[in-house]
């Protein structure tokens, strides 16, 4: 087997190989993507959570204020 159809077959391969890595780079940033939203999610419901008691405590004072 030669120098030249060593690279003949290599030749043949890159595109494939270029192919495989920008699908790996793709799908890599998606679930990156999908973990960090996933996380402001969660991080979002939290904060709400912790607003909502304050927010239903505070409407519970004013409706009973109003009411007499």
């Amino acid at each position: 087997m030669s120098l030249h159809s060593v690279l003949i077959a290599l030749g043949a391969l890159l595109p494939s190989a270029g192919v495989a890595f920008l699908f790996y780079v793709v799908i890599k940033a998606m679930l990156e993507g999908d973990r960090n939203e996933r996380l402001a999610h969660s991080k979002w419901e939290a904060s709400q959570e912790r607003s909502a008691p304050s927010t239903e405590q505070s409407n519970n004072a004013a409706q009973r204020d109003s009411a007499t």
